[in-house]
């Protein structure tokens, strides 16, 4: 997994790429959770993520609870077919605010 952080329009955008599993998913809760203490919006853009397993996942669900705890706020954006699927498995698509590209998440995040 490789990951990249940028700030763009008051939002911390975090990107992934390859696979966020079992071996990668402690460096991803990691990386998401120090950008929700940063109280700013945060989006997680998936469109490179390969495979995501469980661990994963419960990494970005506990980076979107502590973002709601702290009143801010994690969407998912442009996330891969691969990402959608699991997501979709476990209803998580409702859970999350999905957007379809980083352009919508940014203007929905500082509406």
């Amino acid at each position: 997994m490789e990951h990249e952080i940028s700030e763009r329009d008051g939002a911390l955008i975090v990107g992934f790429s390859g696979d966020v599993d079992l071996q990668s998913s402690p460096e991803a809760r990691k990386i998401l959770l120090q950008c929700v203490a940063r109280k700013m919006p945060v989006l997680v853009d998936l469109s490179a993520v390969n495979y995501i397993d469980s661990s994963g996942i419960a990494s970005l669900v506990e980076a979107l609870q502590t973002a709601r705890k702290g009143g801010g706020s994690l969407m998912l954006v442009s996330v891969s077919e691969a990402a959608l699927r699991v997501l979709e498995l476990a209803r998580l698509d409702k859970v999350f605010t999905i957007s379809g590209s980083i352009e919508e998440g940014l203007e929905k995040a500082t509406s």
